[in-house]
C-alpha cells in the first residue's frame, strides 16, 4: 500500500519508503524523506526564490542518475514554476524550472530522490547573482585536508576585500565556499571568482590550480570558480548527495576548518548528524540571507 500524507493541505503519495537507496549504510527512503522535513526550514530558506535543478537516482546511489533542469514529468500544478531566460540556462535554451516554496514543495520534490541545486541568482532577478561560490574539489592523492588549507587562504583573500566567506561540505570529496554579494551581474562575480582562483594558484602553487584540466589536478586542489556562470549551479546547503553513503552537503565553522587543515578532524558528515548540528548551530549559513558585499571591479 502506497502512503498518503497531506503537506500544508497537499495530499502526497509517498512511495517505496521501505527501499534501501543507500546499501552502504542501509539507508532507506523513508529515512532520506525525514532527513529532509528535519532539515526543512534551513533548506527551505536556501531554496526559497531560486530556480531548482535536480540530480535524480530514483534507484538508488548506485543506479542510475541524471541531471534535469525542467520540471519532472508529472509535476503538481501546484508546484511553482517559473520562466527561465536562455542566458542563464546551459545550453542557452530558455526553459521553465521548479521553484521549491514551501513545506509540500519540498517533500514532494525529495520524493522523486533528488540532490537539490540552485544557481547564484533568484529567479526574479536572471543572471544577477546574489552569491559567490568556490568548489574546491581535491585530485587524488589530495584530500579535504588540503581543501580546507585552501579554504581557509580564499578566506582571508576575500576579507581584504570586504567579503565574508562561509564553508560547507560539498558532500563529495570536497569543500564549497559561499559568499553574499550585493547583486551584480553574474560576469562580473564570474571574472572576480576567476582573479582570485588565479592568486590562489600564484600563492600556493604547490597545492592549488584554476585550470580544469584533468592532467593538471592529481595531487592539488581545484579551485572550480565556474560554478558563478549563470548557467551553472552548486549543491544547496543540507542537501543529501547520491554517494555510497547518504552525505550531506553540510555547513561547518572556521574552527572546524582549520581542525581538518591541521588533520585533526575529517569534514564528513550524513543525514543523520545533521539533527545535532542543527540544535547545537543553527544554520551556519545564514549570514548569507543578510546584504552581501560589494564585489571589486575587474
Amino acid at each position: 500500500m502506497t502512503p498518503i500524507t497531506e503537506v500544508e493541505g497537499r495530499r502526497l503519495t509517498l512511495s517505496n519508503l521501505d527501499k534501501v537507496l543507500y546499501p552502504a549504510s542501509g539507508t532507506t527512503k523513508g529515512e532520506l524523506l525525514h532527513h529532509y522535513a528535519r532539515t526543512a526550514a534551513p533548506l527551505l530558506a536556501h531554496l526559497a526564490g531560486r530556480p531548482v535543478s535536480f540530480l535524480r537516482y530514483p534507484d538508488g546511489a548506485e543506479g542510475e542518475a541524471f541531471f534535469t533542469k525542467n520540471p519532472p514529468p508529472g509535476t503538481p500544478d501546484w508546484v511553482s514554476v517559473v520562466d527561465v531566460p536562455r542566458s542563464a540556462r546551459r545550453g542557452g535554451d530558455r526553459g521553465r524550472q521548479v521553484v521549491v516554496d514551501g513545506l509540500a514543495a519540498l517533500m514532494w520534490a525529495a520524493n522523486l530522490v533528488v540532490e537539490f541545486h540552485t544557481p547564484q541568482w533568484p529567479a526574479g532577478s536572471p543572471a544577477v547573482a546574489d552569491r559567490l561560490v568556490f568548489d574546491l574539489d581535491p585530485g587524488d592523492p589530495a584530500t579535504v585536508v588540503d581543501c580546507a588549507r585552501v579554504a581557509l587562504w580564499l578566506r582571508g583573500r576575500l576579507a581584504a576585500d570586504g567579503l565574508d566567506a562561509y564553508a560547507k561540505t560539498s558532500g563529495a570529496k570536497g569543500l564549497h565556499l559561499l559568499v553574499a554579494v550585493a547583486p551584480t551581474p553574474s560576469a562580473e562575480v564570474s571574472a572576480y571568482a576567476k582573479r582570485l582562483a588565479q592568486e590562489a594558484e600564484a600563492a600556493l602553487p604547490e597545492l592549488v590550480v584554476h585550470r580544469m584540466r584533468r592532467d593538471l589536478r592529481p595531487g592539488k586542489v581545484f579551485v572550480d570558480h565556474s560554478q558563478n556562470s549563470a548557467a551553472k549551479t552548486t549543491a544547496t546547503p543540507y542537501t543529501v548527495r547520491a554517494r555510497p553513503e547518504p552525505t550531506v552537503s553540510a555547513p561547518v565553522t572556521w574552527d572546524e576548518v582549520t581542525a581538518c587543515a591541521e588533520g585533526r578532524a575529517p569534514l564528513r558528515f550524513l543525514a543523520s548528524d545533521m539533527p545535532d548540528r542543527l540544535d547545537a548551530y543553527g544554520d551556519l549559513m545564514a549570514p548569507l540571507f543578510e546584504n552581501g558585499g560589494r564585489v571589486p571591479p575587474g
